[in-house]
Parts: C-alpha cells; sequence; structure tokens
C-alpha cells in the first residue's frame, strides 16, 4: 500500500509527535510505502512567517497547490492525517476531494472540538466552544495571547462552518474510545468513526526483582498534569516521589514542593528505562481529558501499577482494582491514599504490576495496532470519497 502520511509538527514535541513517528516506522517495518509531507512550526521564526500562519490555519492556498502537486506525483492510494495547524489546515482536505483520494484523520487530541485542543480552561475541563460557540475562545483569551485566541478561534469556526472536516474524512481513527465517543456527540458521523488504542514497542518481561524505591511521574510539567494535586498528595503521605519532566512551564514548583519530592529533569530514552526500572508505581494525576495515557502502557510494560486520574481516555488503560488504581480528579487525599495502599501491599502492585504487563501484551504491542491499521485502511483504500450529509440539528464542532 502507498500511504501519504501528513503533519505539522508542533514546537514541543509531545504524544501526537511521538505516534505520528512511531507509526510512520511501525508502517515501513511491515514493508508498506510511506511517503511523508511535513510541516515543522519551529520554522516559524520571523514576525511575518508567524503572522502568515494565523492565516494559513484558516486556509492555506499554497499549501493546497503544494500538496495537489504531490498528491499527481505520487499517486497514494490513500492520505493518513494527523496535525493539520497551522501552515497545512482544511485546505489539503480541499486538494483531496478535488481527486476523491480518500482521507483517514488520526484524532490524537481535541482540535476538532476544542480550538486549543485541549477542553481545560483554568484547570477545569472546559466544553463552552462545542457546538459552534468557538468565539468563546477568543472572549477567555485561552492562549494568553488575544491575537492567537481569536485565530484559533476562527481556524475552528471556519473548518466546522465549511464542513470540510466533516466532508472530506473518509475515516476518523480516535485514539480512545472516550475521543471517538466526543467527536462523534460533536456532529461527527458515527459510522466513520473508530477507536484503535496507541501502542508501544514493549520491552522484554522482566519478573522485576524490586519492589521499586519511589512513587515515579513521568511527562509533561504543566497544569494540566495535575502536579500541584501529586506535590500535595506527596505532603500529605510523605512517600519519596520523584518527578521527570521539564518544569520549564511551572515556575517555582520545585522551590514549593515538599522535601520528599525530587524533581530529575527530562530524561531520555535510556534514563527513562532506569528510571522506571527504579519505581513502586506510576501516577498520572491528570485534571484534564487524556486523549489516551500513552505513559501508563510505558509503565505497565514494565510491570508497574498505575495510578490514574477516572476521566478522559485514561480509565480504558487502568483497570481499577486490576492493572492499578483510578482516583477522581483534583483529589489529593484520594490520590495519596492510592499511594499509600500500593507502597504499603507489595503483594498487591506486583499482582497489578503483572496485570497490566499481560494486558500491554495483549492490547498495546505494534502487531496488534498494526493489524487494526490495516483493517481501517482496508475500510477506505479505494473507495472516492464523496459530500456526505450533515446530521440535522447537531453542529459540528
Amino acid at each position: 500500500m502507498r500511504i501519504l502520511n501528513v503533519h505539522n509538527r508542533h514546537i514541543g514535541a509531545g504524544g501526537t509527535e511521538m505516534m505520528f513517528e512511531a507509526i510512520t516506522r511501525l508502517l515501513r517495518s511491515r514493508g508498506q510505502e510511506v511517503i511523508s509531507f511535513e510541516k515543522d512550526n519551529r520554522d516559524l521564526q520571523t514576525v511575518w512567517q508567524k503572522v502568515n500562519a494565523f492565516g494559513s490555519a484558516v486556509y492555506s492556498p499554497s499549501a493546497r497547490r503544494e500538496f495537489a502537486r504531490l498528491l499527481e506525483a505520487e499517486k497514494p492510494d490513500l492520505v493518513h492525517a494527523h496535525n493539520l495547524y497551522p501552515q497545512l489546515s482544511v485546505s489539503v482536505l480541499d486538494a483531496c476531494r478535488e481527486v476523491g483520494m480518500p482521507v483517514v484523520l488520526h484524532v490524537h487530541d481535541y482540535k476538532i472540538t476544542c480550538p486549543t485542543a485541549q477542553h481545560i480552561r483554568n484547570g477545569r475541563v472546559c466544553t463552552e466552544c462545542t457546538g459552534g460557540k468557538e468565539h468563546w475562545c477568543a472572549i477567555h483569551n485561552c492562549r494568553g495571547s488575544l491575537p492567537m485566541s481569536v485565530a484559533y478561534a476562527l481556524r475552528n469556526a471556519f473548518a466546522r462552518a465549511s464542513g470540510k472536516i466533516h466532508d472530506a474524512v473518509s475515516l476518523y481513527i480516535g485514539c480512545s474510545s472516550f475521543v471517538r465517543d466526543l467527536i462523534v456527540s460533536n456532529g461527527y458521523p458515527a459510522e466513520r468513526a473508530i477507536a484503535i488504542p496507541n501502542f508501544f514497542d514493549l520491552p522484554p518481561f522482566s519478573g522485576r526483582s524490586s519492589d521499586g524505591e519511589y512513587v515515579a511521574y513521568i511527562g509533561r510539567i504543566s497544569p494540566e498534569k495535575g502536579l500541584d494535586v501529586l506535590l500535595e498528595a506527596a505532603q500529605q503521605t510523605r512517600l519519596p516521589v520523584r518527578i521527570a519532566g521539564d518544569p520549564t512551564f511551572m515556575p517555582g514548583i520545585e522551590q514549593r514542593a515538599p522535601a520528599n519530592v525530587t524533581f530529575v529533569g527530562k530524561l531520555n530514552r535510556a534514563a527513562t528505562d532506569a528510571f522506571l526500572e527504579r519505581a513502586r508505581m506510576l501516577v498520572v494525576p491528570s485534571v484534564w481529558w487524556e486523549a489516551f495515557g500513552l505513559v501508563g502502557v510505558e509503565a505497565m510494560s514494565r510491570e508497574l501499577p498505575v495510578i490514574a486520574s477516572n476521566m478522559g481516555g485514561l480509565p480504558e488503560v487502568v483497570d481499577d482494582g486490576i492493572t492499578g488504581l483510578l482516583t477522581p480528579p483534583n483529589d489529593a487525599a484520594a490520590l495519596g491514599a492510592a499511594m499509600r495502599r500500593l507502597w504499603d501491599d507489595r503483594a498487591l502492585a506486583r499482582r497489578m504490576g503483572l496485570a497490566g504487563r499481560e494486558k500491554a501484551e495483549r492490547l498495546y504491542t505494534p502487531n496488534a495496532y498494526y493489524q487494526s491499521l490495516m483493517r481501517a485502511y482496508g475500510r477506505v483504500a479505494g473507495h472516492a470519497t464523496r459530500p456526505m450529509p450533515r446530521a440535522e440539528g447537531r453542529a459540528v464542532a
């Protein structure tokens, strides 16, 4: 199969970038031919380039022309789109429609239902922009910059009102059932929406010989990740907690952390492996709708129990009482109690860790993902796109 991957890279490499690269590697390793069409937001250096990106996020005639030429030259079987903003936008979907090219849109985050892609404001879940009310992004200045907030609102409003995402996409792939259900509830057609959970290249089974030395957190250090909740739980329990990640986006967090919390910085692959190997459990205390929670799978692959917030896609990864524990978001007391329970009951922590490994081997391997993706491609390859009816009485967000 000849697949044209489309992606606009974010400045900070996050889960979307990780999965885009992992999917590309996986397809090529299985003999599929993958062509990549990419833009990188790190290339937006000058003021003019950044201003121009505001307009291209709504619609980019130049991106449409460039992509149309690539479609003509490469003649792929289908287009697999990941992130389109801000340099590509829905303009590339028009190029696909012109030639009847099937499009798979991978929904890694919430860009098509929330201008900021996170559904969070002031530390709480927010859905004010859904149902055709993107103007709230500008009114609340959700990006912390009024021009950027206006641009984000306009981008989503145009995509919704024009119907370009709704009409041009042959199949939506949510990274969790939660994401799939969310986009369907916002007016996207259920018959064209599926869920394929993310995957991880599992390390060999180790049969952990150590109980672990600390409670671990690894990932982005930012307010929506629930770090303040974790610090409060650490204060209450006095358990040793180690936090891996770049604290740049939460200035002062290291200074206000209790003495039993250690920040170890951003880790490379080898250091991450060692960090998780010495942990007793992993915590994912997010206060927003995590689209999936790949870090939980990574911990489970190393036979670690996972404590996670009971929201978003996390309950699909963590089976409460089996592979870990689920706690209410923004509840430091509940998080602390779960941490203390697994710390004190080493046998329970080991059982949950082994159950997590079994689940990872069953559901989250590259082979399982590849088979699901091939089935998804098979649904659309060779089928030209055509206008689809809008859902009556439902706003396409």
